[in-house]
């Protein structure tokens, strides 16, 4: 059996959720939802675009793929939490290990740098935004967990740190943000 691509029930602005009620294309849920799958959808491109010295993150990044889908059930499907406090932690282990691999920085640095960073750069900024959603639907329509909200904060934090650890690989040194 293949799985039906088209439904005709969002032809005219509104979408079925998993619940079964039609709600507008532009409901704060619709909108995280939609911000998880173009995160998840660019990590899709990081990994088309990996440098060959980046390939090892590889299965990372596709780890990470699987949690963003995990987080879209846990914001849809009631009594679901997957993504939490055991992910966060997961999370901060791996800034603390990648860092400890980096030079120091001690003022903001341009994003960019190797194709592979610059693109893990662009994914951090997607994850920014879907925070700023996720935030918005818990606080004006459907409280989110804590662990979830968390995690997408910190999720940003790790992108940035993987993006630095794919431009070291890379041979490619930090720009600061000012000239001097």
């Amino acid at each position: 059996m293949t799985l039906k691509i088209y439904t005709k029930v969002g032809d005219k602005g509104f979408t079925k959720q998993v619940t079964g009620k039609m709600v507008p294309k532009y409901d704060l849920q619709i909108e995280a939802l939609g911000n998880i799958d173009e995160l998840q959808s660019y990590l899709g491109v990081v990994l088309a675009d990996l440098s060959s010295k980046c390939e090892k993150l590889r299965q990372e990044i596709q780890d990470l793929q699987r949690n963003l889908y995990l987080l879209q059930s846990d914001i849809v499907v009631k009594r679901h939490n997957d993504i939490g406090e055991t992910k966060v932690k997961e999370l901060e282990k791996r800034i603390d290990e990648l860092n400890g691999k980096l030079p120091q920085i001690t003022e903001f640095i341009l994003p960019g740098g190797s194709r592979t960073g610059a693109n893990l750069q662009y994914a951090r900024t997607i994850a920014r935004r879907t925070e700023r959603s996720m935030v918005k639907l818990s606080r004006e329509q459907q409280e989110l967990s804590a662990g979830n909200l968390e995690y997408i904060n910190r999720l940003s934090d790790y992108l940035f740190t993987l993006a630095r650890y794919a431009n070291f690989l890379d041979g490619y040194k930090d720009v600061k943000s000012k000239q001097k």
